[in-house]
């Protein structure tokens, strides 16, 4: 099977849908046993996803090992993302952030031992450092490329500016940033950045941290080891609140027979030929549903009615409890 293939920047070609990784090894309730993680991997790749995303701090660490097993033996055929950016105690676990160019370097170079690969497509910062100019950084991962470990540089939730003071240095391939239909705030200025210079656009959490998919409502518990249990906007109240977005959503997919997660990607993808959503999952049929996204396509009327009935609903709570907003490049 076959997806029709994206360009983000610099020419690097992925499927228009990706497979975000992280909630195989964390933040979303109890993991996955390895084998079913690397099988519902490789399913992704059967179903035509050739672009897989991860994290030296995921796990931390465990992620990368399995992301790397499971692509193993189709390497050639696929894009490897993954990050780096913070610093973590003789025990592995994270400390911060810290992308001074050593880190950078000692990240890469674990990154290509976990993943069993001698290249890393596309290494982003996992967030932006406030105490690295990010100049340091676009030039240690120019190092990186000049010596064959990185093939593409990638920014994650940094400002326009930093963008394009890192764009200047190393020309940035990516953005990864959340976007979705109930966090639309980089339509603003982030989206007009990037299409004037070239990047492409990743977003991430594409359906909500699953709100959107219709499967929470009010009744949803979630445990101490799911990252929602500390998000605003998973509350009560405000899953309550939120509910009005997904029911006018539910009307429109039922209309293209459709759900509304299938939906929320469509509309992702409609925005611009660039923009490449990595939606996770731990689940096969999940996987399936959202790689069916890709077939949905929007009218004008379509995207007309969603935009306008969207605009009509304010969604309620933060995105991110305040320690995690904190990293958030606002420069």
């Amino acid at each position: 099977m076959t997806m029709q293939p994206r360009v983000l920047g610099q020419g690097l070609e992925v499927s228009a849908l990706g497979l975000g990784c992280m909630g195989l090894s964390q933040s979303y309730g109890p993991v996955p046993d390895r084998r079913e993680s690397v099988d519902l991997i490789r399913a992704a790749v059967e179903r035509g996803v050739t672009f897989f995303d991860t994290a030296e701090v995921y796990g931390p660490f465990v992620n990368e090992e399995l992301v790397g097993e499971a692509l193993q033996p189709v390497r050639d055929r696929v894009v490897i993302a993954t990050k780096f950016g913070f610093a973590f105690d003789g025990d592995g676990r994270s400390t911060g952030l810290s992308s001074r160019p050593e880190d950078i370097r000692r990240a890469a170079e674990g990154s290509l031992r976990r993943l069993g690969t001698d290249h890393i497509d596309l290494h982003y910062q996992h967030r932006v450092d406030p105490d690295v100019p990010i100049e340091d950084v676009a030039g240690a991962v120019h190092d990186l490329i000049d010596e064959g470990k990185v093939r593409h540089f990638g920014l994650s939730e940094a400002s326009p500016r930093t963008i394009r003071r890192a764009h200047a240095v190393q020309p940035v391939t990516a953005l990864q940033s959340e976007y979705s239909l109930w966090f639309r705030s980089p339509e603003q200025e982030i989206l007009p950045t990037l299409a004037e210079l070239g990047i492409g656009f990743v977003p991430f959490s594409p359906l909500g941290k699953g709100f959107l998919t219709g499967t929470v409502d009010t009744t949803t518990t979630f445990g101490s080891d799911d990252i929602r249990s500390t998000i605003p906007r998973f509350t009560a109240a405000a899953r309550e609140a939120n509910q009005a977005l997904l029911d006018v959503l539910t009307t429109i997919a039922d209309r293209k027979r459709a759900t509304t997660g299938q939906l929320a990607l469509a509309w992702l993808l409609a925005q611009e030929p660039w923009i490449a959503p990595i939606p996770g999952t731990k689940r096969l049929h999940r996987l399936e549903e959202n790689v069916g996204a890709a077939d949905i396509e929007l009218t004008p009327d379509d995207l007309a009615e969603i935009d306008a009935a969207a605009a009509r609903i304010e969604v309620q709570g933060a995105r991110y409890p305040e320690h995690l907003e904190r990293l958030v490049d606002r420069s």
